[in-house]
């Protein structure tokens, strides 16, 4: 019984922090009437969770080995529903921004966590799988449901239901919570506060500049970049710099930035263009397509990439993500409702053909002990990408347009392609097992290393 409550907990703080992600993007023009913001702001409520994602990602991992994962989870858990309430609560769009951040910190501690517990409270391969699976359909089911619920509940009780609900799903999280048991490195590697603090100003500086076009902050973002590259250069780094001389390493992190760059920006335009003339449960409805093929699509993705190899299965996918970025930009505003579904269901066969094989590449470029901190370098890419797609297509389509947004998406997704077809290579055998594999990417893996190791 301890195991299934564990499980259950796990999964639903998974599904706490996977379904906000989802259906904010359908809450953003309501947001924008309620508390009177502007495309800037909408971006920052849409950035301020993915920067402070991105940047507190990997410590969230170190963290968890070093104090407990347990302990950690649940801190995030709660950081994560607090910000929600404030949220919820939040008179101006930038008091909902800080409190988007908080949700990203809260959620950057407790995720990192859940693949971590899950290999020591299901230590047989047998097991394992099957908790794998549950939890990778728990992300599916998120992915799938989110637009839905963020366009009912924004239609039936306004957008702030969306922030409220996370209040009881959270509470119940953290009663679950101690089922599962206390797990930790006894080794673990020290927090490195100088590389976590250069991160958070390079990411939000970087971020900043690009959404508020300002050159001083561009400096600031160049200059914390580079005392970043200088500081992780000491044996306890946050982000080891020998991690990144492996060439699949970081082909993986250059096609996951990409990957994510269009997609994270097109759900943000999509929601802002969708509700011009529906309302907010007619755009969810009419996005569904995509995570629809995605759930529907990654069981079978890891098993083509398992019988062809990673490369030609990402060169599909970056180059359907492309394809229907572009054909959008091409059709226009104008463009017809059944020919919009099949962009949204390519869109989608892309993301499923990609998300899998990305964080194989990536965890198989090192040796099995730092596949867990190899694949939160991935996902670090993910989010930073994340991060660059909103602000960088916001902006975009705040000068030229939807169709440029649009096509500056296609672009970069095109890049992925190419960054994909010379520069993949075969996957060594300590790569993640492919019918799991699928879905595993569309939610932050452990930066552990060994996550077996109980305290």
């Amino acid at each position: 019984m301890r195991k299934q409550l564990t499980l259950l907990s796990l999964c639903l703080g998974l599904f706490l922090a996977q379904t906000d992600t989802t259906a904010v993007n359908l809450a953003l023009p309501a947001i924008g009437r309620g508390l009177h913001g502007s495309l800037a702001d909408l971006q920052w409520v849409i950035d301020a969770y993915n920067v402070a994602f991105a940047a507190l990602l990997l410590t969230g991992g170190t963290l968890g080995d070093r104090f407990g994962r347990r302990r950690v989870f649940r801190c995030g858990i709660a950081v994560f529903v607090a910000g929600s309430i404030v949220c919820a609560l939040a008179p101006t769009a930038p008091v909902l921004i800080a409190a988007r951040a908080v949700q990203g910190a809260g959620g950057a501690l407790a995720i990192p966590q859940s693949l971590a517990l899950l290999a020591v409270v299901f230590p047989g391969r047998r097991e394992r799988h099957r908790a794998m699976a549950a939890w990778s359909t728990v992300t599916g089911v998120a992915l799938a449901s989110g637009p839905l619920l963020g366009g009912f509940l924004v239609e039936q009780a306004g957008w702030v239901a969306i922030f409220w609900l996370n209040v009881p799903i959270g509470l119940a999280t953290l009663a679950l919570s101690f089922a599962v048991p206390e797990s930790a490195d006894r080794h673990p590697r020290g927090v490195d506060l100088p590389g976590q603090l250069l991160a958070v100003v390079f990411l939000g500086a970087l971020t900043y500049a690009v959404v508020q076009t300002r050159i001083l902050p561009g400096a600031v973002a160049a200059v914390a970049g580079a005392a970043f590259l200088l500081a992780e250069r000491r044996e306890k780094a946050m982000l080891p710099l020998g991690l990144l001389r492996r060439g699949q390493l970081r082909v993986a992190a250059v096609v996951a930035l990409c990957m994510t760059f269009g997609m994270y920006g097109l759900l943000m335009l999509a929601s802002l263009y969708l509700q011009q003339h529906r309302d907010a449960l007619e755009a969810g409805l009419l996005l569904l397509p995509l995570p629809a093929v995605v759930v529907l699509g990654s069981p079978i993705t890891g098993r083509l990439a398992h019988r062809f190899g990673p490369r030609p299965v990402m060169v599909a996918g970056m180059s359907l993500m492309g394809g229907g970025l572009a054909a959008f930009a091409l059709a226009g505003p104008g463009i017809p409702v059944p020919w919009l579904e099949v962009v949204f269901a390519v869109l989608g066969a892309g993301l499923a053909l990609n998300t899998g094989p990305v964080v194989n590449v990536a965890v198989s470029a090192v040796s099995p002990d730092r596949a867990g901190l190899a694949g939160g370098v991935a996902n670090l890419a993910r989010m930073f990408g994340a991060a660059l797609g909103v602000a960088v297509l916001g902006v975009v389509f705040a000068s030229a347009g939807l169709p440029a947004a649009l096509a500056t998406g296609a672009a970069v997704e095109l890049a992925g392609a190419l960054v994909a077809w010379f520069g993949v290579h075969s996957l060594r055998r300590n790569a993640p097992d492919a019918d799991t594999a699928g879905l595993e990417e569309l939610a932050p893996i452990s930066s552990t290393e060994n996550a077996r190791s109980p305290r």
